[in-house]
């Protein structure tokens, strides 16, 4: 539902001082989870997306759960559907993500992809950071009601 862009030269990006032990993942090769501690408190997941060598990833902010609801509120202590992943220290608790995930490729066992259908995203800046704030890399799924606040315009 909701998702931020993270590219080379961005002030915002983990890549942006170069290759470290913390930001491996982000350097490639594409198709795996960066997972890391925001803050020292939540884990939060990215997609890397470029090729290898090029740190490059999406923050994955926020979902709609719509499968294993009740292990998902278990592990958060929520019910209600709209709070449950919206936010990506939400989201990563909600499907139990952590640092032993880190580097595992998305195309195999825990995860699974599968294809979506047509969408409208809405464009809009980050959440949570102090440079690059002018970047509209923040894109949420037009009037979904599971995105993470504050809800971007549509």
């Amino acid at each position: 539902m909701e998702t931020e862009a993270y590219a080379p030269g961005d002030p915002a990006s983990h890549s942006y001082g170069g290759r470290t032990r913390r930001n491996a993942t982000m350097f490639g090769p594409p198709a795996r989870l960066y997972v890391y501690r925001s803050y020292g408190i939540h884990w939060c997941a990215n997609v890397v997306c470029a090729d290898e060598g090029v740190g490059a990833a999406v923050l994955l902010r926020a979902l709609e759960p719509t499968c294993g609801v009740d292990r998902m509120q278990a592990r958060r202590g929520v019910e209600d559907l709209k709070l449950l992943c919206a936010g990506p220290g939400r989201l990563t608790q909600a499907l139990g993500l952590t640092g032993e995930h880190d580097g595992l490729p998305l195309d195999g066992p825990p995860f699974g992809l599968s294809p979506g259908g047509d969408v409208h995203v809405v464009p809009g800046t980050r959440v949570g950071i102090t440079r690059g704030v002018d970047r509209l890399w923040r894109y949420s799924l037009s009037g979904s009601s599971y995105v993470s606040r504050p809800r971007p315009r549509v």
